[in-house]
């Protein structure tokens, strides 16, 4: 009796310690803030966090009784970044003959092992949240991204927010068909019934698929029209892979959520953008990546990456100037996961201001995600997701690339060096997948 009653005693003493430290306040310091809604930073920033909620923000706020102080010294403090066009469970990042190659007898459940290590590249990299478009394996069924989306909410493993799309839907023999005509999913589609929280489609070719051209149409707009419709009708918002400035008309007038890439789009089709509110994610990173590693990919895909990167520039200061709602987005996977802040002095590059550059990665996608109620400010009330910067990110844009402080949900995730490599180097085997973009 007396071993029970010590028993019970300790699991309750571990109870009220947990319960403690739930509800310890921890109040975040730092020379600069910048809050994921105004034009400019706030100097001598203080968020104070309590639980996973964030109960105050604000400049030299003072810090509660009882309170953990972290003081984050020269150092901006930034709602998390998210990243609204990545693949977790993939990396095309390699060889992609070899890639190819070894696709034949891919081991879903080594990749998705692999995954986790992503996940955690990534999260320590400064994004607490990301939009997963797709994750297909050749020769496996299984839905990875949902796994993985899944052992990170339970507390698994470490690693960022997710919104998945499960297997993208596409032409037969078009960009999103790994086999150029057969597949076991040809005949019906369930990805809300099998956990998608996003629809991605491909209405246009690619530039990582060898059987179409990367600018042709490959959705009539009646099958768009219908694939909105019924995503809609379900309250799944839809994004589409989509290079061709045709395809990209069809697919805003259809009533799409975002337009990802868009390399070929031309003013008029911005602007019928600006009209919807159609968010652009334009994956500048992926482009460079491509283009840097050029020997790396088939004749045939060099001449289209090239094409597509001669065309996306002026497309992204189009969009800019015209003001279409952009959201941050990389296509991590074409590049080594954990390297995706690397986007934002793409885009500040090409005429983008740096306040406006984190705020794609903030408040944007949070509204394009449908997470505005939750994130993407620094505000009372919002999870408790928030980064820290070395410096000033207005004036250095490549401090995003150098997070130091990254917290979510109220737990910090590091506070110093990463844990995990952000370089593909840390797996000295290829990825295998089937083409993205």
């Amino acid at each position: 009796m007396r071993i029970f009653l010590r028993l019970v005693l300790i699991i309750l003493f571990s109870f009220a310690v947990s319960a403690r430290a739930a509800d310890q306040t921890i109040v975040l310091k730092a020379a600069r803030m910048f809050d994921g809604k105004s034009k400019a930073l706030v100097q001598n920033g203080v968020v104070i966090v309590q639980g996973d909620k964030i109960v105050d923000v604000g400049s030299n706020l003072s810090v509660p009784d009882g309170a953990r102080l972290i003081d984050l010294g020269d150092a901006t403090l930034s709602p998390a970044f998210m990243d609204a066009h990545t693949h977790l469970t993939l990396d095309y990042s390699g060889d992609y003959n070899q890639r190819r190659l070894h696709e034949l007898d891919l081991n879903v459940s080594e990749q998705a092992i692999r995954a986790t290590l992503y996940a955690r590249a990534t999260v320590e990299a400064g994004f607490t949240t990301v939009r997963d478009l797709d994750s297909r394996f050749v020769a496996s069924r299984e839905f990875v991204d949902v796994a993985l989306r899944n052992s990170i909410n339970k507390g698994v493993i470490v690693g960022p927010r997710m919104l998945v799309a499960t297997k993208g839907i596409g032409a037969t023999g078009g960009h999103f068909d790994p086999t150029s005509g057969f597949r076991d999913f040809l005949f019906g589609r369930f990805e809300v019934k099998n956990g998608a929280d996003v629809i991605k489609a491909a209405v246009s070719g690619g530039v990582l698929s060898l059987a179409d051209e990367v600018d042709t149409p490959q959705l009539t707009p009646a099958e768009m029209a219908a694939l909105v419709d019924e995503s809609h009708r379900l309250r799944k918002k839809v994004a589409v892979h989509c290079h061709g400035d045709q395809a990209a008309r069809e697919a805003i007038d259809a009533g799409v959520d975002s337009i990802e890439h868009g390399s070929f789009m031309k003013p008029a089709t911005i602007t019928l953008m600006k009209s919807k509110g159609t968010f652009l994610t334009p994956t500048l990173m992926a482009t460079e990546w491509i283009m840097s590693k050029l020997d790396n990919y088939p004749p045939a895909l060099q001449a289209k990456a090239k094409a597509a990167a001669a065309a996306r520039s002026e497309m992204f200061r189009n969009a800019v100037k015209i003001g279409v709602k952009i959201s941050f987005g990389t296509d991590a996977a074409v590049f080594p996961h954990g390297q995706n802040a690397r986007e934002f002095k793409l885009m500040v590059d090409l005429g983008m201001t740096p306040i406006d550059a984190l705020k794609s990665a903030t408040a944007n996608d949070a509204e394009l995600l449908g997470l505005s109620q939750k994130l993407g400010t620094l505000e009372k009330g919002k999870l408790a997701d928030i980064i820290a910067m070395p410096g000033d990110p207005t004036a250095d844009i490549t401090a995003t690339e150098r997070a130091s402080f990254v917290m979510k949900e109220g737990k910090i995730i590091r506070n110093g060096p990463p844990i995990v490599q952000t370089a593909a180097e840390s797996t000295e085997a290829t990825d295998i997948a089937a083409p993205v973009d």
